[in-house]
This record gives C-alpha cells, structure tokens and sequence, in this order.
C-alpha cells in the first residue's frame, strides 16, 4: 500500500441498526431520527445539515434536492449502503447547493442503463472523504457545473467500471464538466472496465494517490482528461495490469475532444511500472491537445515511453 493512503477496514453490520431496533439516520442538530434516508434528507429542507448514519448495512438510498447537507458515518466504514439506488441512478442523488460525504461505504450499484453509481452529482460542491466504493458499475458520476468543484480524499475505489451490453462505459470517477477536480491520498484498483479516473472538468489536481491495475480486468486508460485539462498529476503511483481493454497509455490529454486548454498541465514526480504479463509497449503520457505540457521527471520501468503526441 503507497504511503498516505488509507484503506477503510469494514467490519460486520450492526446488529442493533440491521433489525430496526433504532431509526439508523439522525439529522445531527436536531436529534430527529428517520428510518429511511430519503426521509432524513426531505427533513432537512434547504437548510445545512448533517445527516449521521449508524453503522449497519442499508438498503437505502436518498435523492437531495436542496440544502447543503454532509452524510457522515457515526462509525467511519461501518455504515454501508448497499444495492439501492434512487431515481434509477446512485445511492446518494445529488441536485442541492452542496454535499459532504465522510467514513461511507458504497456497494452493488447497478441501474439499467449501466451507470448504477455511489453518488450522483448533479449540481453543487461535493466533498468526499474517507469513503469506499466497490462492486459497483461506477463510484462517483457527475454532470455538469462549471461553477462548483469537487475534492476525493482518502477513499478507496475497488471493483468498479464496465463497458459491456452496448451501452456507455462506467467508471471509477467520471466527472463532468466541472470547474474543477481534486483526487488526493486515494486508492483505485481492480477496474472490471473503462477508466480509473476519467474528467471533463477545466482543472484536475491528481496526487499522491494508487491506481493499481495489476488485477484488473478489461480496464483502459488511469487518468483520463479527456477534454484536456489544466492542473497537474504529481506523485501519484501507477501499476498497468496485464488484463487491459487498451493499454496504449497510461494517462491521456484531450483524448476526446479540446473543450479546455492543457497548456502547463504539470506530470511529474510519478512513478510507473508493468504487472507481470503486461509487456507490451505502452505510453506514460498520450497528448492530443498538441499544447505545451509541463513534463517533469517521472520514473517508469518497462516497455513505457514516457510522452507521444497523437
């Protein structure tokens, strides 16, 4: 495990809030305590909040439609939301003026179209802390705000994409055209397809995180700016498995389309290497923004070219 990074350890459910002996969702403030989720947020109105969640293991979920509300775990890694996703999206649907998400795990999300997600972003900030998302078709999916930003820290995203069935692929990450991103001291390992981390967002801060490959399965790119970015990707440690969908890059620029300017985007002080198996030749940076990087010293080991324009 790369120093830094904390991977939560989720012990068994509650017994207490598992048989219903407690309304497990309590506004913080207040001391109102719900049954459901859903309930707890409507209570909550347009107001800031938090909500606390008891540990156990909920088939729940919540769609947020105001207010400024944090979702916080009374046991950080012991209140798990599982399998139950709110307007056939995610767990945690998110349309308010801002979200906080601290010590929750998130597991099993899949909806019909493919992109069953922990948390849904619609609008607003979101803050993510702490938190684990795994088993699932994506982890965190957003739409668009340019105005709002969006920080990961100290979470973990295991077993999650997929580009199957003739629908859109999923994600670890995938974020829309936000103002911007930071994804800082976080795991991603064992993609089960699409990309680790994938963005649109005009600014993506990428650091000292694990993008851990090696048992991954059918997986693509580890960072993706696919719309070009600005920001950096600074001592982050990368590991290309030999199970890949594509494994020509590692990370890319403007892959898809220019919708933001790269130039100065910083890429230095990573590290990279090959899983066993995986000798094919591969690529550190693929840019197709044609735009001047700001390309430092980065270690790599392997058949791995450190820069390619395409």
């Amino acid at each position: 495990m790369m120093k830094g990074v904390l991977l939560i350890v989720v012990a068994c459910a509650s017994p207490l809030a598992a048989q219903g002996q407690m309304p497990p969702f309590q506004i913080a403030a207040t001391g109102q305590s719900f049954w459901r989720l859903d309930d707890a947020v409507k209570a909550v109105g347009d107001r800031d909040a938090t909500i606390l969640l008891a540990s156990g293991t909920f088939h729940d979920c919540a769609s947020q439609h105001a207010g400024r509300i944090t979702f916080k775990a009374m046991e950080p890694g012991r209140a798990i939301l599982d399998g139950a996703t709110c307007d056939g999206k995610a767990a945690l649907v998110l349309h308010g003026r801002g979200a906080r998400v601290e010590g929750i795990v998130f597991q099993n999300m899949r909806v019909a179209d493919g992109n069953g997600a922990g948390i849904r972003l619609e609008q607003g900030n979101l803050d993510v802390v702490n938190s684990l998302f795994r088993n699932s078709e994506e982890g965190i999916l957003t739409g668009d705000d340019p105005a709002a930003a969006i920080t990961v820290d100290h979470s973990t995203f295991s077993g999650l994409g997929r580009c199957d069935r003739g629908l859109s692929c999923a994600h670890g990450i995938y974020v829309g055209n936000y103002g911007s991103v930071t994804v800082t001291h976080s795991r991603f390992e064992r993609g089960t397809g699409g990309h680790y981390l994938k963005s649109r967002a005009v600014r993506a801060v990428v650091t000292d995180n694990s993008f851990d490959d090696s048992s991954g399965h059918a997986t693509n790119y580890m960072v993706d700016l696919c719309a070009g970015s600005v920001g950096s990707v600074t001592g982050n440690v990368f590991v290309q498995g030999k199970d890949k969908e594509n494994h020509s890059a590692l990370i890319t620029v403007a892959a898809e389309e220019r919708l933001h300017p790269s130039a100065g985007l910083v890429i230095s002080n990573n590290s990279a290497t090959q899983a066993p198996g995986a000798d094919w030749p591969t690529v550190f940076v693929a840019d197709w923004s044609h735009e001047p990087l700001r390309l430092g010293t980065n270690r790599l080991s392997g058949r791995m070219k450190p820069f390619e324009v395409r």
